[in-house]
């Protein structure tokens, strides 16, 4: 009564209660008692305020986008403020008398946005839709030393671009063309996929060819140490048999010398019978040839004197009317044995 009240705030309030144009009174969560027609009370929040936001901009390639984030901040100099923004409060209405502190969170989205701006105003159309989160670390550290938000006393807690969208037209084209990229990069792999199926195979194709031409040369390196084999077999054989030829020859040659030497033995052999034989037959030009029979039948065996006794009778075969052989006579004959003298012939007729 009589204008004297009692009023308590908040503990997320920062109060100021000014009498007479001071401050009489002031801090976080205050409960006094005032005298109306006198006093006045200046009350600022100490929480946190989070302010959504939403604006277009322009990229560099002049292609409109929106950008769409929050941001977080608190006044973290309350007399600053107060000297800046009208946050004067009526207890009665329990409102502000001003509409000053509903334009803090415009100034400072406004603020934001001069900054995000800029930084859009750098990048093409497809470099901007991927920036968010670039462009969000780049406006805090800018943000931080802000002299427009230290002029505010006010505090960046932080900020978030949760999209950065083109319009429909543009997104429709970029989707389209992302899909033609897409679709391209699909034909592209399966171009190489196939052209590594094509490479493999000629990789396989080329070691078979390589393991052909490999076992080929082997083949032919055998064939070579073979042939190489063969020849020096040949020409070991044709050695030996120039060996044996040269042998031979030099056999052949003492033969051919032995032959010579043996031809001239028999003769100077025959040389000498014949000497003796002309000696012998000298002494004998003078001697009755019954003589000589009977001197060549000295010391013959009795065979061969039966023998020359038939040839003598064959002789005088028609002169003989019968002969008579015993068997006996036949059987030493055959035998070699002598017969007796006496039982040589017998004939009838015989003269």
């Amino acid at each position: 009564m009589f204008g004297f009240r009692f009023a308590k705030f908040q503990p997320s309030e920062y109060v100021m209660k000014i009498k007479n144009g001071k401050v009489v009174k002031e801090g976080v969560g205050l409960a006094f008692h005032y005298y109306a027609p006198t006093t006045s009370v200046v009350v600022v929040p100490v929480s946190s305020i989070d302010v959504p936001f939403m604006f277009d901009e322009m990229t560099s390639d002049y292609q409109k986008i929106t950008v769409q984030g929050q941001l977080i901040y608190r006044i973290a100099e309350y007399r600053r403020m107060t000297g800046v923004l009208n946050y004067t409060y009526d207890l009665k209405k329990n409102r502000y008398l001003s509409d000053d502190p509903a334009l803090l969170s415009q100034r400072v989205v406004n603020i934001v946005k001069v900054r995000i701006k800029r930084g859009l105003a750098r990048m093409p159309l497809r470099e901007a839709i991927q920036a968010s989160e670039t462009l969000a670390q780049s406006m805090r550290r800018e943000l931080v030393q802000d002299e427009e938000l230290s002029a505010l006393g006010v505090e960046l807690m932080g900020l978030s671009i949760l999209a950065i969208l083109p319009n429909k037209d543009t997104m429709r084209a970029l989707e389209a063309k992302a899909r033609e990229e897409i679709l391209q990069d699909a034909d592209e792999a399966l171009y190489r996929r196939r052209n590594a199926s094509i490479e493999q195979e000629r990789q396989v194709k080329e070691n078979e060819l390589n393991t052909e031409i490999a076992v080929e040369t082997k083949k032919r390196q055998i064939r070579e140490t073979q042939l190489n084999a063969e020849r020096a077999v040949k020409q070991k054989r044709h050695e030996m048999e120039e060996e044996q030829l040269r042998f031979d020859i030099g056999m052949e040659s003492d033969r051919k010398e032995l032959i010579g030497l043996e031809t001239s033995n028999r003769k100077v052999a025959a040389d000498a019978k014949a000497y003796e034989l002309t000696a012998v037959m000298k002494s004998l030009e003078n001697v009755s040839p019954a003589v000589l029979q009977a001197m060549a039948q000295m010391d013959m065996q009795p065979d061969k004197l039966i023998a020359i006794a038939f040839r003598d009778m064959a002789g005088n075969a028609e002169k003989i009317g019968q002969l008579n052989i015993t068997p006996d006579l036949l059987q030493g004959l055959m035998g070699g044995q002598s017969a007796p003298s006496a039982q040589a012939a017998r004939g009838g007729g015989q003269r």
